[in-house]
């Protein structure tokens, strides 16, 4: 069973995949005639009816005009992935590495006839991917017939922007960003109080977290948090992390995002990692606010994009920096991500796979969208086997999902975060003793990533894979996975006795 994931993504209009006979076959007539790029309409067009007819898309299937006009379409930028194999990601690994590279190298220059400082942009230290620009259609065609390649898309398509501007429809549905700056007044029926003065959120009793608390706090276990940055107006998440019954613990920020021709640092600009950083280890003080689900936890974050939907190369190299850096780091043991594409990309992959590689329990969200678009399953890359990937579902159930939340195969686990009467899960806002709501598939992947702090902190010296199956073992379908909700909701209390 395998992933997909996250919040707001409105972003779901259609997705993915054909072979690429099948899409050359129905090309051919436009080839023959057309040098010319196709435009962002006819693009789109391709790529919604591909996920219409098969439910997903892939760059590797398209043919090498439609490869090349997105490639032109998005400023001429081209990721690479390179290597002997499929799985040969990592430069540490690959044996010839090197020499591959300079091979691609090669075979650009000779194609685009200008040197190699003009059209390469980035080398990646850990992966072997680059990105480079190219003009010409018959670079890409000869790049694509290498033995060596792994992928080839472009770096900087802005295929929502495209569906925006072009579909009249997609703006009345609207797409979220996921980003907000509101205070709520939280409702009593929607928190419990503990001591010393803090507000247990409603759904963190339904899956028994109060009472595992006495078991586990999530001391000892550090939490990556790969997101849009966290607030410098939230000092709960700052210079008072450690207070209360929070203590002993370490919170760092840093930024992968580059704005222009630097990262713009590690402070959230949008809202929306703040709240997931609340949801996750928002500690358990006197403060009258929303506790996390581990409040001992450590926490390091990137804010690795502007919003939710990681569609410009500033995000998704942001992104794929986050998880090698993460990687790198022997303290971190957990990752989590409520951002995502509707279809994959190659540099975040290796960026994911290179983690796993590592040991990172990774958690991404399977997707939140609105009406028009919730008929799609779970988005990239909580899609991939090396997540889990989570959604959310109503209270008091484990099958029906959230109003805007993403089901499907992939799923790996639910957690309740939407009341009937709508309201969602209260955390921690973007201003100091604020409060506010969060709900989507988002909130679900963060509190599940909390959960999984809270068991490895109770077994130290367990490795992924026996938290995780400690996890399925406490979940409501466990041993037969449903369909469309994975193992379900996780009883906490049972996964730590």
């Amino acid at each position: 069973m395998k992933k997909s994931a996250l919040y707001v993504l409105a972003l779901f209009f259609v997705l993915n995949s054909c072979t690429r006979d099948e899409f050359q076959n129905e090309n051919s007539k436009i080839e023959n005639v057309q040098s010319d790029p196709l435009t962002g309409k006819q693009i789109n067009a391709e790529i919604n009816s591909t996920i219409k007819n098969t439910g997903s898309f892939n760059w590797k299937n398209a043919s090498d005009h439609l490869l090349w006009s997105a490639i032109f379409r998005g400023n001429r930028m081209v990721s690479v992935g390179f290597g002997s194999s499929q799985d040969d990601f990592d430069r540490s690994l690959s044996t010839d590495s090197k020499s591959m590279q300079a091979a691609v190298l090669d075979l650009i220059k000779e194609h685009e006839g200008i040197e190699q400082d003009r059209f390469l942009i980035s080398s990646d230290q850990y992966l072997n991917q680059i990105d480079i620009i190219v003009e010409k259609e018959e670079t890409i065609t000869a790049l694509r017939k290498m033995k060596t390649i792994r992928y080839v898309e472009p770096g900087d398509y802005h295929y929502f922007e495209i569906e925006n501007r072009s579909n009249p429809n997609s703006k009345s549905s609207g797409s979220s960003s996921g980003c907000g700056f509101e205070t709520t007044a939280l409702n009593a029926a929607d928190y419990t109080t503990t001591t010393p003065n803090a507000r247990i959120p409603w759904a963190f009793s339904k899956h028994n977290i109060p009472n595992a608390w006495n078991y586990s706090t999530g001391a000892g276990v550090t939490i990556g948090l790969i997101d849009t940055g966290v607030s410098p107006e939230q000092t709960l998440l700052g210079s008072s992390f450690n207070s209360g019954a929070s203590s002993g613990r370490t919170i760092s920020k840093f930024g992968s995002y580059v704005n222009g021709s630097a990262t713009d640092g590690p402070a959230d600009q949008c809202g929306h990692g703040t709240k997931m950083a609340s949801v996750m280890t928002a500690p358990k003080n006197n403060a009258g606010l929303p506790v996390g689900v581990a409040y001992n936890a450590n926490l390091i974050t990137y804010r690795a994009a502007s919003n939710v939907v990681l569609e410009t190369s500033s995000e998704q190299n942001g992104v794929k920096t986050a998880f090698t850096d993460l990687a790198n780091n022997t303290s971190v043991k957990i990752i989590s991500m409520s951002m995502g594409h509707i279809f994959s990309v190659g540099k975040i992959e290796d960026g994911v796979k290179y983690a796993y590689s590592k040991g990172k329990l990774i958690f991404c969200a399977g997707g939140t969208s609105t009406s028009f678009t919730n008929f799609v399953g779970v988005i990239f890359p909580a899609s991939m086997s090396e997540t889990q990937a989570v959604t959310g579902v109503k209270e008091g159930t484990s099958n029906q999902k959230c109003d805007v939340c993403h089901s499907g195969s992939q799923i790996d686990f639910t957690f309740q975060m939407e009341r009937a009467n709508g309201n969602t899960v209260p955390v921690l806002s973007y201003y100091n003793n604020q409060a506010d709501y969060v709900g989507g598939s988002s909130v679900a992947t963060a509190a599940t990533a909390g959960i999984a702090a809270l068991v490895w902190s109770k077994n130290p010296s367990w490795t992924r894979d026996q938290v995780l199956n400690k996890m399925r073992q406490s979940a409501t379908y466990y041993p037969t996975v449903n369909s469309s909700y994975g193992y379900g909701n996780i009883n906490v209390l049972q996964a730590l006795q």
